[in-house]
C-alpha cells in the first residue's frame, strides 16, 4: 500500500449468536493486519446470551466496540455500525462466521489494486454435523444453489455481480445510501445493485474465503429457504430486469411437482390414465435429484450422501415455495 493502510472496521450483524460470536470476533482480531482496527457489535434483541457476551468481550479488549439495534434486523444493524464506525474501510462480518488468515489485509490490497467499491470472495461452507456437512455441499454445487460465483471456489477473480459479505470503502457506501432497511434479506444483492448501477465495481476473488456454518436440522434449513425464497420475488419485483433461470427454476419445479401430484393423485383416484401422467413431473425431479446427489456425494461421508437427497428437496421446494407466495402486502 504506497500509501499506507487505511484503518478497518468490521462490522457485525448480531442475533442469537451465543455458540460461535465468541469465535468469530476472536477470528477479526487476530487477523494480524498492518493498521487500525476496531469490531463494532451491532447486536439485536437476542434471546440467549449474545448480549452478555458482546459486552464482555468489549470489556477486554477496546478494539470492540457495542451498539444496540432496537429492530433486530440485519440491515438496520449494518447501517448501525456503519455510523458508528470511525475507519475509511468497511468488512462486514456475521456473528458466525470466520475470516480466513489474512483476509483482511488481503480485502484491502484488492480494494486498493482494483480501485473496486466492493470485494469479497468465497463463501466456504463447512459443516460439522453429517447433516451440516449435506448442507454444505447443497451450497457449493450447481444442482444446490444454482452455483453463484462465491459459492463456487474455482470460480476465477473478476467484476461481478453481488459478493458474499463484502469490503467496502466506506465513502462507497454512504454515497449510495447504505444498506435497504425495507430488504430484511438479500440486502448485500440489493446494495451491490446499487453500487453497480453507480458505476462502481464490485469485485470478486478466490483468494477471500469465510467460513460459513450452515444450518443443522430441517426445519431450520426449510425455514432458511423459504424466506430467502419470499425475498428473492421482492428483489425480482424491484428490479424485473435480474429475473433469469437460475432465479425462476425453484419456483417453476416446486409448481409442476406440486401440480404433477395433485393431478396424478385424482388419475389414482378416478382411474384416468391421462391424468396418471402428471406424475412424471414428481418421478422426474426425483430422478433429478438422486442422480445428481450419486455425483456430488462422491467426496463425502456415508452418513452425509443418505441426507443429501433430503437437503437439495428442502432447499429447492422451500426456496420455491417462498417465491410463490411472496411477502405479504397491506391491503391499500
Amino acid at each position: 500500500m504506497s500509501a499506507g493502510w487505511p484503518g478497518v472496521s468490521v462490522v457485525m450483524p448480531v442475533l442469537n449468536e451465543e455458540l460461535h460470536l465468541e469465535a468469530a470476533v476472536s477470528g477479526v482480531l487476530t487477523q494480524e493486519y498492518p493498521g487500525e482496527l476496531e469490531v463494532v457489535l451491532a447486536v439485536g434483541r437476542s434471546k440467549d446470551a449474545t448480549r452478555a457476551i458482546a459486552d464482555r468481550l468489549a470489556a477486554v479488549d477496546p478494539r470492540v466496540r457495542v451498539v444496540d439495534n432496537p429492530a433486530s434486523r440485519t440491515p438496520h444493524a449494518l447501517n448501525l455500525g456503519v455510523a458508528a464506525a470511525r475507519h475509511d474501510v468497511i468488512v462486514r462480518v456475521d456473528g458466525h462466521g470466520m475470516l480466513t488468515d489474512g483476509y483482511i489485509r488481503r480485502a484491502v490490497e484488492l480494494l486498493d489494486e482494483t480501485g473496486a467499491a466492493n470485494v469479497g470472495g468465497v463463501m466456504d461452507a463447512q459443516g460439522t454435523s453429517p447433516f451440516e456437512e449435506a448442507v454444505a455441499a447443497a451450497y457449493t454445487t450447481k444442482l444446490g444453489l444454482g452455483g453463484s460465483s462465491f459459492h463456487l471456489a474455482e470460480s476465477q477473480a473478476g467484476p461481478a455481480e453481488t459478493v458474499f459479505l463484502g469490503v467496502f470503502w466506506r465513502e462507497a457506501l454512504q454515497a449510495v445510501g447504505g444498506f435497504d432497511e425495507t430488504m430484511h434479506r438479500a440486502q448485500d444483492w440489493e446494495l451491490n445493485h446499487r453500487l453497480l448501477a453507480s458505476g462502481r465495481t464490485i469485485w470478486f476473488s478466490p483468494d477471500l474465503r469465510v467460513t460459513y456454518r450452515p444450518r443443522s436440522s430441517v426445519r431450520a434449513l426449510a425455514k432458511q429457504m423459504y424466506d430467502t425464497g419470499k425475498w428473492r420475488r421482492e428483489v425480482i419485483r424491484r428490479y424485473p430486469d435480474t429475473a433469469n433461470v437460475r432465479y425462476l427454476a425453484p419456483p417453476l419445479a416446486t409448481a409442476a411437482i406440486a401440480g404433477g401430484t395433485l393431478l396424478g393423485l385424482a388419475g389414482s383416484v378416478t382411474g384416468s390414465r391421462l391424468l396418471r401422467l402428471a406424475w412424471a413431473a414428481p418421478a422426474g425431479y426425483a430422478a433429478v435429484i438422486l442422480g445428481g446427489s450419486a455425483v456430488t456425494s462422491r467426496s463425502m461421508s456415508d452418513a452425509a450422501r443418505v441426507r443429501l437427497p433430503l437437503v437439495l428437496a428442502v432447499t429447492h421446494l422451500s426456496w420455491g415455495a417462498g417465491f410463490l407466495v411472496g411477502l405479504r402486502r397491506p391491503r391499500s
